[in-house]
């Protein structure tokens, strides 16, 4: 611990300063995070203009309606974050772990909706590999397509859940904590839900909202 700030442990000199690193520490790693997206939907904006028809075809494969509800849903887990984070900087504790918890519920709902719409590519074989069968009529590079949709949402799917878990820990810190968090914790956590959220708004309109070029 620092011996002029006893709560502020070593190296940091002082509350600010240990914030500021905490920000910088988060901020570097998004980036490492869009660079890590970034390949995929490079690879994704290549192929959608290479095989036009396919990927629109592919579009109508997936489901509008959980795709328009889950951006709802993450919408709105956005807001109860913000939330979250203002009431926790406010010490007003309880309100804050309310918040917390609908944030965690709104993305297990929408983890619930996805693995819905996962189910129902599995049931009507539209998983690539072995199994996959092509519907009539549709071009064969639909299978392309089908395969970058599996990634980039799987990948979103796993973020998610790493979200969902760091949400978890803070209900806990600050239901074990009567005063404010000595840190900016909660922030850090916002910041990384809302990437989350971010990224998903590019993939809804880039996997649902295909249309014939």
């Amino acid at each position: 611990m620092n011996a002029n700030h006893p709560a502020i442990p070593v190296p940091y000199v002082d509350a600010a300063q240990r914030a500021r690193a905490g920000q910088l520490g988060m901020w570097t790693f998004l980036a490492t995070e869009v660079l890590f997206f970034g390949g995929l939907i490079t690879s994704y904006v290549v192929m959608r203009v290479t095989y036009p028809a396919a990927f629109a075809a592919g579009s109508r494969h997936l489901s509008f309606a959980i795709g328009t509800t889950n951006t709802l849903v993450l919408l709105t887990s956005s807001l109860t974050m913000v939330w979250a984070v203002a009431l926790a900087g406010a010490a007003r504790r309880r309100a804050a772990i309310a918040c917390l918890v609908a944030t965690g519920i709104l993305g297990a709902l929408f983890l619930a909706l996805k693995s819905s719409e996962y189910h129902d590519k599995f049931v009507e074989h539209l998983v690539p590999g072995n199994a996959f069968r092509l519907p009539a009529g549709d071009p064969p590079a639909l299978q392309i397509f089908l395969f970058l949709y599996f990634a980039l949402t799987g990948l979103h799917a796993l973020h998610m859940l790493v979200g969902i878990a760091l949400v978890g820990w803070m209900v806990v810190r600050l239901g074990r904590t009567p005063a404010p968090p000595p840190d900016n914790a909660p922030e850090l956590v916002g910041l990384y839900w809302h990437f989350v959220d971010c990224v998903w708004v590019f993939l809804y309109p880039l996997l649902y909202l295909v249309t014939p070029s």
